[in-house]
């Protein structure tokens, strides 16, 4: 079980932002963000504790999770399958956008191999926790056996436990998996009712074509699934991927240790989805770092009642929209701790008459 949010200090920490020496939600959602990440941080604490001990971000982590999918094989990417292998290579060896992004912002990056064609070589360092070299494809029969689901469940959890254990408590869960916009465009569409036509994009660039292919297979995967797409666990392994599996149990066991979730775009907030439908209060952990460019991203992020930190038009995955929001939660945390109130500054309180 997860616990829910505590929220005994929800009034003690808004009112400390609004005595901010600023006009009350000038900052925008860097009030919002600064009320949710002291709450999540402060749990578990006293009033006195959290004045005195002021939780900070400690060591946070960005893991990608890397996949294989079977549906990928009938043309649904600019990509074939073996591109997941190499840029799993590449993220190992640094040379890969979320490799500079981690570098520049402060992240610690793991790489987990959850099933890709071919095994990456021991010397590249990479977490294996393999379940398959590549899924089966979702439009034909279940993407995971039952056992492959239950395992990759449980991996998920392990890899952020010695993390959790050490007490990294930002986490953020980034993807890499040729064919997998169109695994998370399946699961969007069988957990909200829409079509193929509605959550498919056009993923990292295909064609109008292809983009009608991926609708035209999604839909046939609906059929054929049919009412077992009624429980989230049977979404999830009759649509999901090795690594979108690993990164629901990482996201459930995370906001079982009350620890921040930092949601990346359209694949991780399908694992998102699929986490908040096992266990809704798993939310109440998350923070949506971004609205990635993909089609059915937004609509997602409403389903979820969710608003997104930034829009910068991205839809690379890797983690790399999640990576940009580290900043952000850093100086809400400034400034809620290191700004000065009305009282403390011998300021006149602004009282805002904008509506």
């Amino acid at each position: 079980m997860i616990p829910p949010l505590n929220r005994q200090h929800d009034a003690y920490i808004q009112h400390t932002i609004d005595m901010k020496t600023k006009p009350q939600g000038a900052l925008g959602k860097l009030e919002t963000l600064a009320h949710q990440l002291v709450s999540i941080l402060s749990q578990g604490m006293s009033r006195a504790q959290l004045e005195a001990e002021k939780p900070a971000i400690v060591q946070p982590q960005m893991m990608i999770f890397a996949g294989d999918h079977g549906i990928a094989a009938e043309g649904v990417s600019i990509a074939p399958s073996e591109v997941t292998g190499q840029m799993v290579a590449n993220f190992a060896t640094g040379g890969a956008a979320i490799n500079v992004l981690c570098a520049q912002l402060g992240w610690q990056l793991s790489v987990i191999d959850c099933g890709i064609l071919t095994a990456p070589a021991p010397e590249l360092g990479i977490v294996s926790q393999r379940l398959g070299h590549i899924t089966r494809p979702l439009h034909i029969e279940p993407a995971l056996s039952e056992a492959q689901l239950d395992q990759g469940l449980l991996y998920g959890q392990e890899a952020v436990q010695t993390a959790l254990d050490s007490g990294s408590n930002v986490f953020a869960l980034g993807e890499m998996g040729i064919g997998n916009t169109t695994a998370a465009a399946a699961i969007f569409s069988a957990l909200s009712g829409l079509t193929g036509a509605e959550t498919v994009g056009r993923g990292t660039g295909v064609s109008a074509e292809v983009v009608e292919k991926k609708q035209q297979l999604i839909d046939q995967a609906l059929l054929l699934h049919g009412d077992a797409l009624d429980d989230p666990r049977e979404v999830l392994r009759r649509l999901g991927g090795f690594e979108i599996c690993q990164m629901v149990g990482a996201m459930l066991e995370i906001a079982r240790a009350q620890k921040v979730i930092l949601v990346d775009g359209f694949i991780a907030t399908a694992a998102a989805m699929l986490a908040c439908r096992i266990e809704p209060v798993s939310q109440d952990y998350m923070v949506f770092a971004h609205c990635s460019g993909e089609q059915g991203h937004r609509r997602m992020l409403n389903e979820l009642n969710a608003e997104p930190l930034l829009d910068l038009n991205m839809r690379l995955g890797e983690g790399s929209g999640a990576a940009m929001a580290l900043p952000l939660c850093q100086s809400a945390l400034a400034f809620y701790y290191q700004m000065a109130s009305f009282e403390s500054a011998a300021v006149t309180q602004v009282v805002d008459t904008h509506e």
